[in-house]
């Protein structure tokens, strides 16, 4: 379960309440800390908008309507703030629990790599459990997170979305699956369920999104790998293009 509620989170929402004045200012500052030019931009025309609404000259209905421009500016702002709640306040992972046949009960570790070995070791575990295309499925998917998890570790993207959507479907989603399947008994997993389906139907098509988003995390991470290498190369042929052949350093 992803959860909120940490120390960290709880102060910042208490600051900022404090200083609800400066929602405004609030916005652009997540823009500016996580470098998302969109949220700048926006949080920018917040504080204009008050500033310009502030420094209006005039006579007391002026004033009035000033007064609520800005307080709708900071309840717009204050909106704002709570929808990219993503980018300011991190949430906390709680892995699902399973209980072991010893009774002691383990969780997925916090580390990425470790909470992915640790949903593949409870594949195996329950490998004469699982139908065979689940299995399979499984073993694929963590093959391709750990493919993401291992350049995220080499070169991070710095892009708290993507590291949410990453570290959720690794700590949360994928073990969640897992654990709700092998807790059912073997005689109900062809019973239909509520929805219609049996337990193995279920898995199936959960399996499949999961898969579905690890191949999407997959694709944005190198995606975005290869237009920081074109960037860079356009930097240097820019840069330092025009000089091929006008240098000699005594290299032979």
């Amino acid at each position: 379960m992803m959860s909120r509620l940490t120390v960290g989170n709880i102060f910042k929402v208490t600051v900022a309440l404090l200083f609800f004045p400066f929602m405004p200012l609030l916005v652009l500052m997540i823009g500016v800390r996580r470098s998302n030019w969109k949220v700048i931009l926006e949080g920018g025309l917040y504080v204009a908008l008050v500033l310009a609404a502030v420094a209006l000259p005039g006579n007391a209905a002026q004033f009035i309507l000033s007064f609520f421009v800005v307080l709708g500016l900071i309840a717009v702002a204050g909106m704002r703030s709570y929808m990219l709640r993503d980018l300011w306040l991190h949430p906390r992972t709680r892995g699902p629990q399973v209980m072991t046949q010893s009774g002691a009960v383990t969780t997925p570790p916090e580390d990425l790599s470790s909470a992915l070995a640790w949903s593949a070791a409870l594949a195996k575990r329950n490998r004469s459990r699982l139908p065979s295309e689940a299995y399979v499925s499984i073993l694929e998917t963590c093959q391709t997170l750990d493919a993401v998890i291992d350049a995220e570790t080499r070169q991070p993207l710095g892009d708290p979305q993507f590291e949410y959507e990453l570290s959720a479907t690794v700590r949360d989603y994928l073990p969640s699956v897992l654990q709700n399947y092998v807790a059912i008994p073997p005689k109900m997993l062809e019973t239909k369920q509520a929805s219609g389906r049996t337990p193995n139907e279920e898995l199936a098509e959960q399996l499949q999104l999961l898969a579905g988003q690890a191949e999407t995390l997959h694709a944005s991470r190198h995606r975005r790998t290869s237009a920081e290498l074109t960037n860079t190369g356009n930097f240097l042929r820019e840069r330092f293009g025009h000089r091929q052949g006008g240098f000699d350093f005594g290299i032979k």
